[in-house]
């Protein structure tokens, strides 16, 4: 199961562009929390903090603590805007949630056993569709990742939604078009060989 985040923050008085370039002057970043039908609240966070936990790989799938005023919010990063060149974090949204709300994620794959796929073992390439499935799943039991078995795969072979095990309590969202999470494709030096040894078949015949 994915870790619990926690994010220290102070409540925004100041509205406006000024007062938020004001605060990234200061190293930090504005940000909102909103939903529950509650009021937004208007907070900011620091910086470097902010990025070490965008840093963790996971921070879109994790339930966030935010201490703010006292008071600790259960919430899902829902946005996150960088500024173009230097990339640092402009604003940040997170939207509440209760416990055991059912929520919407993006959770990282990982392929595994890729020994065990004879069309990868004969120099095969993996051509990942997917790197992220959105699921639906309480947001008390987010898992870390979703596990890709390529036991058995020879070279053409495609892996489709339907055929992967997702985590207990998980479901995939458009799972009804059985999109493609990866296929294993010829490497381009065996797909010209074959290409020059059927072109030498058919001026043979």
């Amino acid at each position: 199961m994915s870790e619990q985040l926690t994010l220290s923050a102070e409540a925004r008085d100041r509205a406006g562009k000024g007062a938020s370039r004001a605060l990234r002057r200061e190293g930090r970043v504005p940000a909102v929390i909103y939903g529950m039908n509650e009021e937004p609240l208007s907070i900011h966070v620091e910086e470097k903090l902010l990025n070490k936990q965008l840093g963790t790989g996971h921070f879109f799938n994790s339930v966030i603590m935010v201490e703010v005023g006292g008071k600790t919010v259960r919430t899902l990063a829902k946005d996150v805007a960088f500024h173009p060149v230097s990339d640092r974090p402009l604003h940040a949204d997170f939207l509440r949630v209760s416990e055991h709300a059912t929520v919407h994620v993006h959770v990282p794959v990982r392929f595994a056993n890729e020994d065990a796929s004879p069309g990868l073992k004969k120099g095969g390439v993996l051509n990942i569709v997917a790197h992220d499935i959105e699921l639906e799943v309480d947001a008390a039991e987010i898992p870390d990742e979703v596990v890709v078995d390529l036991t058995g795969l020879e070279v053409g072979d495609s892996i489709h939604i339907s055929a992967v095990t997702l985590p207990k309590g998980s479901k995939a969202l458009h799972a009804d078009t059985d999109f493609s999470i990866a296929t294993v494709v010829a490497p381009s030096a065996l797909k010209s060989a074959e290409g020059e040894a059927d072109a030498e078949a058919a001026e043979g015949e």
